[in-house]
């Protein structure tokens, strides 16, 4: 079976560019959360490879969860996010509720993710998170500590 060569993030360099632990992204991609989308797990000893977007889907859930949200919220709100919305995160910010959770476009739109919510309790603005990841990315590729996994 030939195999195309592909580049993407290994597991430890998405760990050093989001802030979860190995063992985080390790349950995220055997759960389905977070799945990637270069080269997932194929046994013992395959290395997964992360494309950007898989990354930044990372760097959302733990900016959720470092807002307070549980893993069972945060899994909602980013199925809401891939489905057919279609946003332009850098531009856009999440308005968290003890009920639900609304994506506030930089259009003014708002976009109600868990159907219902009310008595707002924090505000991400998801182009920090992007700009966030921007920066390590570069300082990474800056310091040569990005690892490239070929597929």
């Amino acid at each position: 079976m030939a195999t195309t060569s592909t580049t993407g993030f290994s597991g430890p360099t998405v760990c050093r560019l989001t802030g979860v632990t190995y063992r985080q992204l390790d349950y995220w991609a055997r759960t389905g959360l977070v799945t990637p989308s270069i080269a997932p797990a194929r046994g013992s000893g395959s290395k997964r490879a992360y494309s950007y977007g898989d990354v930044l889907e990372v760097k959302v859930i733990k900016s959720l969860l470092d807002a307070g949200l549980s893993l069972a919220r945060a899994r909602q709100a980013v199925d809401c996010l891939r489905g057919d919305l279609g946003a332009d995160l850098a531009a856009s910010s999440l308005v968290l509720s003890e009920r639900g959770s609304v994506l506030a476009r930089s259009d003014g739109e708002l976009v109600d993710l868990l159907r219902g919510g009310q008595g707002v309790f924090n505000i991400i603005p998801l182009g920090g998170v992007v700009a966030e990841l921007t920066t390590r990315l570069h300082e990474s590729e800056a310091t040569s500590e990005r690892e490239i996994v070929t597929a």
